[in-house]
C-alpha cells in the first residue's frame, strides 16, 4: 500500500512528532511504501514575516495545494493519505483534493484543536470549553495564546475550517487516542462510525529494578503550568520525608510559583538511556496535569518500566490508570490529596511492586507495535471503502 503522511512539526519536538515518527517506521517496516509531506514552524518562531506568513497559510496556504495536487497526479498516486497536524503552514485546504483525486483520508487527531483554536481547551491555566458550538471568538476575546495576534489567527483558521466543512466533509476516517478525546469530537458534531480509537504506539523496554537510595517519586513531562508542577511541588512540601526527582524540559514562560522544597531534585531534560534509569530507579510515578491531555505517554512508559501511577482525575486518565490496580487517581488541583495519595502508596512497596507488574502486563497488551499495526490497517480498509462516501 502507498501511504502519503501529512504533518506539520512544531517549532520544538513533541510527543505528536515522536508518534508520528514511530507509525511512518511502523508502517514502512511491514512493507508499505511511505513518503512524507511535512513542513516544519521552526523558523517562524522568532521572525515576523514568519509569523505573518503562518497567519494566513493557517486559512489558505495555495502553495501546499499545488504540491499536493503534483503528488496526487504524479507516477506514484497514493492509496490512501494519513494526516496529523496541518497548522500553520499547511492548512486544511488541502483536504478537498484528496476528495476529487478518490483517495481516502485518515486524521490521527492527536489534540483538541478540531474543537479549540489552540488545541488544549486551556485558556491562561485554566481548563476552558468557551470556543465549543462555533464560538472560536472567544479564544481572541480571552486572549487565550497571550498575543492578540496569535490568539486572532488561531480564531480564525478555526472558524474557517468549521464553516466550510474541511474536515467533516473530506476526511474518511478519524484515529483518536482515548474515549475521552472521541466523545469530545461526538459532541461537537463528528460521526461516530468514523471516529476509531487508537492508543498510542509505545515502545516496549526491559524492566529494571534499582533499589536503595535512589528511590523517589519520580515525575516525567514538560515543566509547566498546565502540567501540575506547582501542585506536585505544593505536595511535595507536604511530605519532606520522601524524595521527588523532576525529568523534563522547562516551559520558557514558566515560573515556579514558590521556592522547591529541599526534597525536590531537577534533574532536566533526559536522553532515551538516562530516562530509562530514571524511571528503573523511581517507586513511583507521578503525573498531576491539570488540562486534558490526549493520551498520557509518560503513564504509559511508567507501566512499561513496571512503575505504580498516581495521576490526575481528569480527562483520559481515568482510562489509562485502573484504580487500586495499576495505580490511584487523585483529584485535580489539589495538593492536599495528592499528598496523602504519594504518601500513603510509598509506605506500601510491596503494593506498588503489584501495580507495577500489573501496569506492565497491561502496556504490553495494548501499546504494543504489533496491536497498534493491527488497529490502523482495520482503519485503513475502512477507509478504503467508504472513500467515496459523503460525511456528515
Amino acid at each position: 500500500m502507498r501511504i502519503l503522511m501529512i504533518h506539520n512539526k512544531y517549532a520544538a519536538r513533541s510527543g505528536e512528532e515522536v508518534q508520528f515518527d514511530a507509525i511512518a517506521q511502523l508502517l514502512a517496516e511491514r512493507g508499505h511504501e511511505v513518503s512524507l509531506y511535512t513542513k516544519s514552524s521552526e523558523g517562524i518562531l522568532h521572525s515576523a514575516a514568519g509569523k505573518m506568513v503562518a497567519f494566513f497559510t493557517g486559512v489558505w496556504n495555495p502553495r501546499s495545494r499545488l504540491d499536493i495536487r503534483t503528488l496526487l497526479r504524479g507516477d506514484r498516486k497514493p492509496d490512501i493519505a494519513f494526516i496529523q497536524n496541518l497548522y500553520p503552514l499547511i492548512s486544511p485546504t488541502i483536504l478537498p483534493l484528496f476528495r476529487q483525486e478518490g483517495i481516502p483520508v485518515v486524521m490521527r487527531v492527536a489534540n483538541y484543536r478540531l474543537m479549540c483554536p489552540n488545541g488544549l481547551h486551556l485558556s491562561h491555566g485554566s481548563v476552558c470549553e468557551r470556543c465549543l458550538g462555533g464560538k472560536e471568538y472567544w479564544c481572541l476575546l480571552r486572549n487565550c495564546e497571550e498575543n492578540f495576534s496569535k490568539s486572532a489567527g488561531y480564531a480564525l483558521r478555526n472558524a474557517a475550517a468549521r464553516i466550510m466543512g474541511w474536515y467533516k466533509k473530506n476526511v474518511t476516517e478519524y484515529i483518536t487516542a482515548s474515549s475521552f478525546l472521541r466523545n469530545r469530537m461526538l459532541a461537537a458534531g463528528y460521526a461516530a462510525a468514523r471516529i476509531h480509537i487508537i492508543p498510542n504506539v509505545v515502545p516496549d523496554v526491559e524492566r529494571r529494578e534499582i533499589k536503595g537510595s535512589r528511590d523517589y517519586v519520580a515525575y516525567v513531562g514538560r515543566i509547566s503550568r498546565e502540567k501540575g508542577i506547582d501542585i506536585l511541588t505544593a505536595a511535595a512540601a507536604q511530605c519532606p520525608e520522601i524524595p521527588f526527582r523532576l525529568a523534563g524540559g522547562i516551559n520558557p514562560s514558566f515560573r515556579f510559583s514558590a521556592a522547591l522544597p529541599q526534597n525536590v531534585e531537577m534533574v532536566g531534560l533526559l536522553g532515551k538511556q538516562p530516562l530509562s534509569e530514571f524511571f528503573a530507579g523511581a517507586r513511583l510515578v507521578a503525573s498531576c496535569s491539570q488540562c486534558f491531555e490526549t493520551f498520557g505517554m509518560s503513564v504509559a512508559e511508567a507501566m512499561l518500566h513496571g512503575k505504580p501511577v498516581i495521576a490526575s482525575r481528569i480527562g483520559v486518565f481515568p482510562e489509562f490508570v485502573q484504580e487500586g490496580i495499576t495505580g490511584i487517581l487523585a483529584e485535580a488541583g489539589n495538593a492536599d490529596d495528592l499528598a496523602r495519595k504519594i504518601r500513603a502508596l510509598w509506605k506500601q512497596p510491596e503494593l506498588c511492586a503489584a501495580m507495577g507488574i500489573a501496569g506492565r502486563q497491561h502496556a504490553l497488551r495494548e501499546y504494543s507495535a504489533d496491536r497498534y499495526y493491527e488497529r490502523i490497517m482495520a482503519v485503513f480498509m475502512k477507509a478504503a471503502q467508504n472513500r467515496f462516501e459523503a460525511q456528515s
